[in-house]
């Protein structure tokens, strides 16, 4: 089995904020799996189903997003599993919106979700589809930095919501790449779309 977590906060009044572009993706897997995310176990939503030929836990942590480790840990103590198991999906503020990358480890990044996961499980080892959030870059290909904590939790504009709805479906495919062919398939497929943060 593999748990497949995305990362954001509970609540409508954070539905449509970059920071739940982890929820998001969950909800557009769990479309593709024709499943609703609607059981509560492991202090998080969760919808059981089989994927890419895995049997697949779709979660999403009622903890908030400081507190998702908690949430993580209880799952995969409860599921039996361990962190090769688990791939996560959230929201990254370094990488332009609409696009994603993929990591098989990494620091958090000022990322209190994926801070807390780590921290949690004492390991950065884990598999992470980044979800890109931030301001594309000018056309001189200056890095916009966009605003942080007050971004990350404003709603998103139409426009931006349009350009997150393409990059989920990638996001989909990333992680049937990585259920299929394993995380380096998906790095070498994904990662190379991206343009100006370049290698990691």
């Amino acid at each position: 089995m593999k748990l497949i977590v995305g990362l954001g906060n509970p609540g409508p009044e954070y539905a449509t904020t970059p920071h739940n572009a982890g929820f998001l993706a969950i909800d557009r897997i769990a479309e593709v799996c024709n499943v609703q995310v609607s059981n509560f176990r492991g202090r998080a939503m969760t919808a059981k189903t089989k994927w890419m030929g895995h049997e697949v836990l779709l979660a999403k942590p009622g903890t908030f997003m400081n507190l998702s480790g908690l949430s993580v840990a209880a799952l995969l103590e409860e599921l039996e599993l361990g962190v090769e198991d688990l791939i996560v999906l959230y929201d990254e503020l370094a990488i332009p919106l609409g696009t994603l990358r993929i990591r098989e480890r990494g620091s958090a990044g000022g990322h209190n979700g994926v801070k807390s996961i780590s921290g949690v499980l004492g390991t950065e080892e884990w598999t992470r589809v980044r979800i890109g959030v931030g301001k594309p870059p000018l056309e001189s290909g200056r890095e916009v930095k966009a605003g942080g904590t007050s971004y990350l939790l404003a709603p998103m504009r139409n426009k931006e919501l349009a350009a997150l709805d393409e990059v989920l479906d990638e996001a989909v495919r990333a992680v049937e790449v990585v259920l299929t062919k394993g995380v380096s398939a998906a790095m070498s497929e994904f990662n190379r779309k991206v343009g100006p943060e370049g290698s990691e």
